[in-house]
């Protein structure tokens, strides 16, 4: 029976929405490899899991998905969404997810995330 890796992905989406690390890594390998393009790679479930701790408590992004194709062992989805910052304001991002699979567990998350208006343009009170 083949895995249906899309709807893994929307899982791991609605995870991510409701602010779900456990949801998130449930889906995972434990040498799972999160890579922020730009910035920083995470390797292995613990790891993610206090990485994403030490953010701190934040509101979950606000995910709409445009597309999701499967081709094979590969994954991708790609959207916008929207995130507060740390002093409040609501950020805008575009996103590019490519998630690779060992079966039904993700490997590797390789995660493109561009903001995509000014941070000023959108803070509450901002004009």
């Amino acid at each position: 029976m083949a895995v249906n890796t899309k709807a893994i992905v929307a899982k791991v989406n609605a995870a991510f929405a409701a602010g779900s690390t456990e949801g998130f890594l449930a889906c995972c390998a434990d040498d799972v490899a999160w890579t922020m393009v730009g910035d920083t790679t995470v390797h292995g479930k613990d790891a993610i899991h206090q990485w994403m701790a030490s953010m701190g408590p934040m509101e979950p992004p606000r995910l709409t998905v445009h597309n999701v194709i499967a081709e094979g062992d590969v994954v991708t989805a790609y959207g916008d969404m929207t995130m507060q910052d740390k002093d409040g304001a609501v950020v805008p991002y575009a996103y590019c997810d490519i998630y690779h699979f060992r079966g039904e567990k993700i490997i590797e998350l390789r995660a493109f995330v561009i903001p995509t208006a000014a941070t000023s343009q959108t803070r509450p009170g901002a004009s």
